[in-house]
This record gives structure tokens, sequence and C-alpha cells, in this order.
């Protein structure tokens, strides 16, 4: 009979065995990670790149002081890289010719794109909860009256319009040629 002491080896032994294979897999997780995370910082600066490029005149100056000031630690992906472009909780800036959806963050033009989808197919307007449905959310009071406080931004600023209560379209000045529905 396996003396106690043995068994209880034994078990230790597969144990550490087994925290040996996690620590390599976490290794080559980590490895991974560290590899990805650059090629994405060196998208972020090819992105910042061809800004600086593409901005007219004063428009290069004013970003060349915004990365300068941006703050330091990677939190450059704050602080987008695109002249225009919008940051997370940034303020909607009202529609005028010539202004693309790219100047908004990223769920305001999430709710764009559904619409333009929605206008381009011939469909009528979305209530928020619908919205939700679509995006994937859960239909709760929280995320839909999210959703309506968007719209109703969207509605003041002139990207979409509300023709009938809670039933958002987009604006006719805003759906370009042929206008909204």
């Amino acid at each position: 009979m396996p003396s106690v002491v043995g068994l209880l080896e034994q078990r230790e032994l597969v144990a550490r065995r087994r925290v040996d294979e996690l620590r390599e897999e976490a290794d080559r997780v980590q490895a991974q990670l560290a590899v990805a995370e650059r090629d994405w910082k060196e998208w972020v600066i090819a992105r910042s790149r061809v800004g600086e490029v593409l901005a007219p005149g004063g428009e290069a100056e004013e970003h060349d002081q915004a990365v300068r000031t941006a703050p330091a630690g990677g939190q450059r992906e704050e602080a987008s890289s695109v002249p225009g472009a919008a940051k997370p909780k940034s303020q909607v800036p009202v529609w005028r010719e010539g202004l693309d959806s790219s100047v908004l963050s990223v769920d305001y033009q999430r709710i764009l794109r559904v619409l333009e989808d929605r206008r381009r197919l011939h469909q009528g307007p979305l209530t928020c909860q619908e919205m939700a449905v679509l995006f994937g959310l859960d239909a709760v009071p929280a995320k839909v009256e999210a959703l309506r406080s968007k719209a109703k931004r969207l509605v003041a600023r002139g990207w979409l319009a509300e023709r009938q209560p809670g039933r958002f379209t987009l604006a006719a000045s805003a759906a370009g040629p042929g206008g909204g529905s």
C-alpha cells in the first residue's frame, strides 16, 4: 500500500506541472498581447501621420500641438489622432454642409449608420427600443434611455429628425441627395 506522503508528493507533482503549463501559456499569451499592442500603436501612429498630411494649413499645427499636449502613458487612443474626429464623450457638433459623420463618436456614428441603412432600404424611422435590439443590447430602460439621449442630441444638432415622437430618421439635410425618409 502506498504511503500517504507518497500520494501527497504525487499530487503535488501533478499540481506543479499544471501550474508550469499554465505559466507557459500565460507567457505565450503575454507575448502575443505585446505584439498585438505594438501593431495597434503603429496603426494609431500611421493614422496620425496621415491626418497630419491631409490637414489643411493651420489644422496641422493645431494637430501637432494636440499631439504634444496629449496625456502620456498610452492615453493617446482617447485623444483621437485625426483632426476633427470626436473623442469619447465629446460634444456633438451642429450639422453643416460637408461635415462628415466621422466627427462624431462611435456611438453616434452607429446610430447614423443604422438610420442610413434604413433610408437606403426605403424603411421608416426607428424607435430607440428598436435601435437597442439592432445593436444587440438588452432593451432595458437604461440602455433605451441612453440611446434616446443620444438620438435627441443628434436631433437638436441637425443630424436626425423626429417627425413623430420617439421615432427617429436621418434629417433631410444630413441625408444628402434625396433627403431623409
